[in-house]
């Protein structure tokens, strides 16, 4: 679906693009049958979990009846979310036509009907392809795989990308830069400016700096997705019989990015649409100044650039992310800025997700009371389990999420390969298909541990 292009939509090279450099997380194509990607199923599980974790709606999580009525109001909410994206893709002007005489034209009543029908068939087979992998016909969530595929090959195509010379001469791919440049530093080794040119390109280019930045960012996600805190434990019936509960650093693992990156997205995608049809001059005049002070103002950017539009003022501005040393250097205030949001950002959807997801020290703690098990030194009790687990469950996911949001956020500053947010996702969805396929493969050579693996 991502190389079908839609039906009666133009060819959209060098168009505006309302979703830009979020497709890598929102696993999307622009102007395909995936224009949408997995945005209106994120979307509908941020509402959701918003919600429920405002106690505006009340969920036990612990009950299966109340389980399956969640997971199926997040699916009907994800249909409706796909109609309400598509609709506003179409109103806000993403499939408009330029005529000859540079007049944007919105396309046909009845092309509007048949672009949205295909967005939303699309958008039903995303969301079942994820139901099917998560019904065990297939390893983990349809939506992880998306955003692997999309980030790997994001990072394959910035690193060895082999297309036409872009703006500078050089091609898109950073290594082929790279070496197409070491002539120049070659003649002039001592030369500060020809090494600044062979390590940074600037103008948003793949760059050895990125490069040398992504293979950083993995590294150190992957060390610190090692980092876990164990609590010896034992079965309370069978002495002698001990193990560990381990407490990971990254305790939440990528939920918390997963729901920032989507929030950022639609703010950055709705201030789009309501400056294109509200505020197109950005005046500050009457109702104007609040659609200038809170969605923003937005600049195209020239064909070379991509052709985007790019906040300029307002929330927006301070929620896009600058992808570019350069850009960061320009305009410090507002890289802090957004670091602060981001990690606040984080730090709220990981305590969110803990309480609503069942991994809090009270649901932890019953859950090891009911399976038998006692920590090792201690009576067997709900009430000291917690005490124990309070130690240590707080202070990660606080932790764990400013973690994640400063790496996330300074590896977009730098310029990393398929950003932040999507290298921390790839990590921590490509580590969960490794310990997917062990448990699997132990289950087949040890049956008899399926049982205890679960």
């Amino acid at each position: 679906m991502a190389e079908t292009p839609i039906y009666g939509v133009p060819h959209t090279g060098g168009v505006n693009d309302p979703f830009g450099p979020l497709r890598v997380i929102f696993a999307s194509q622009r102007g395909t049958l995936v224009e949408l990607g997995i945005g209106p199923i994120v979307t509908a599980g941020l509402i959701l979990q918003v919600l429920s974790g405002s106690k505006m709606i009340n969920v036990d999580f612990s009950n299966p009846d109340d389980r399956a009525l969640f997971t199926g109001a997040s699916k009907v909410l994800s249909v409706f979310m796909t109609l309400f994206e598509g609709l506003a893709f179409i109103l806000g002007g993403a499939y408009n036509v330029t005529n000859s005489a540079g007049i944007a034209t919105p396309p046909s009543i009845q092309n509007s009907f048949f672009i949205l029908l295909q967005l939303i068939i699309a958008g039903v087979v995303i969301i079942l392809l994820d139901e099917m992998l998560q019904k065990n016909w297939g390893f983990g969530s349809g939506i992880s795989l998306f955003i692997a595929a999309g980030v790997c090959l994001s990072i394959v195509w910035d690193t060895v990308g082999p297309i036409a010379p872009v703006t500078d001469g050089k091609y898109l791919g950073a290594l082929i830069a790279f070496f197409q440049s070491l002539p120049v530093v070659l003649a002039s080794p001592g030369s500060f400016t020809a090494w600044q040119s062979v390590l940074y390109r600037g103008g948003g280019l793949p760059d050895m700096l990125g490069f040398i930045t992504t293979i950083a960012v993995f590294l150190i996600i992957i060390y610190l997705n090692g980092l876990r805190v164990e609590v010896p434990v034992s079965y309370a019936r069978y002495r002698g019989f001990r193990g560990r509960f381990p407490i990971k650093f990254f305790y939440v693992s990528n939920i918390p990015v997963i729901f920032a990156a989507a929030l950022f997205g639609n703010i950055y995608f709705i201030g789009q649409l309501i400056f294109n049809r509200y505020n197109p001059g950005c005046s500050s005049t009457g109702l104007n100044f609040w659609l200038t002070l809170i969605p923003g103002c937005y600049v195209q950017q020239t064909a070379q650039q991509g052709g985007q539009l790019i906040p300029s003022s307002g929330l927006a501005y301070y929620t896009f992310a600058p992808r570019s040393l350069s850009v960061v250097l320009a305009d410090p205030v507002r890289a802090a800025v957004y670091m602060a949001i981001f990690v606040l950002a984080c730090v709220f959807f990981a305590v969110t997700w803990v309480e609503v997801g069942g991994m809090d020290s009270r649901t932890v703690s019953k859950q090891l009371i009911d399976s038998g098990m006692q920590v090792e030194g201690f009576r067997r009790s709900g009430a000291t389990i917690r005490q124990i687990l309070d130690r240590y469950i707080p202070a990660v996911t606080v932790i764990g999420g400013i973690t994640i949001g400063v790496i996330a956020a300074g590896a977009d500053f730098l310029g990393a390969f398929g950003t932040g947010t999507g290298i921390l996702l790839t990590v921590g969805i490509i580590q969960q298909y490794y310990e997917i396929l062990v448990k699997e493969r132990i289950t087949e050579i040890y049956p008899g541990t399926k049982g205890l693996l679960g």
